[in-house]
């Protein structure tokens, strides 16, 4: 039985409900609707902290999927997995094929610079001065690109980069 009929919670019932209407009420190819409900399918485990199950979902719709605006969805959220898991260096990989489909997500980039900043603080902790900043201009780069996608978030990111002197202008928003 797939994960999405198992759905206990009314919003997730709903959801699965007007999905499969919309599934097959447009007419989207077979190989595409088959993608469609394994990414339903993954959204729903990682919903639910069953992150294998997630991943397996999430790996089945990339092998079907063809749009790379879905595929880069599809990435990212594999690199969201990752990333709590702690393995950063297999997010990292994720959400730069993320943005390879999609360079204008603002998600992504943030995400990227959140694993770079903790990586500098790692260093900093351990000594590694260089090396951290190296990790810290990394940080930087990534979140100047995402506030010029999306100049009204990441505030926090936008007061580091201020006082840290890693910013080019005085108000990005």
């Amino acid at each position: 039985m797939a994960r999405s009929q198992k759905n206990d919670n009314f919003i997730d019932k709903t959801f699965t409900v007007m999905a499969d209407i919309i599934l097959k009420v447009l007419p989207i190819n077979p190989k595409a609707k088959e993608a469609f409900v394994y990414y339903r399918d993954g959204m729903s485990a990682q919903a639910d902290g069953e992150y294998a199950e997630a991943l397996e979902n999430y790996e089945e719709a990339l092998r079907l999927e063809d749009n790379p605006s879905d595929r880069s969805e599809i990435l990212y959220n594999m690199g969201l997995i990752h990333a709590s898991n702690g393995k950063l260096e297999e997010a990292l990989g994720y959400y730069h094929q993320c943005l390879e489909l999609n360079p204008r997500k603002p998600s992504a980039l943030n995400n990227i610079a959140v694993l770079y900043h903790y990586q500098g603080d790692k260093c900093k902790q351990e000594g590694k001065e260089d090396e951290a900043e190296n990790l810290f201009d990394k940080a930087a780069e990534y979140w100047k690109q995402a506030i010029r996608l999306s100049p009204n978030s990441y505030l926090e990111a936008q007061n580091w980069l201020k006082t840290t002197g890693r910013s080019e202008m005085d108000v990005f928003f």
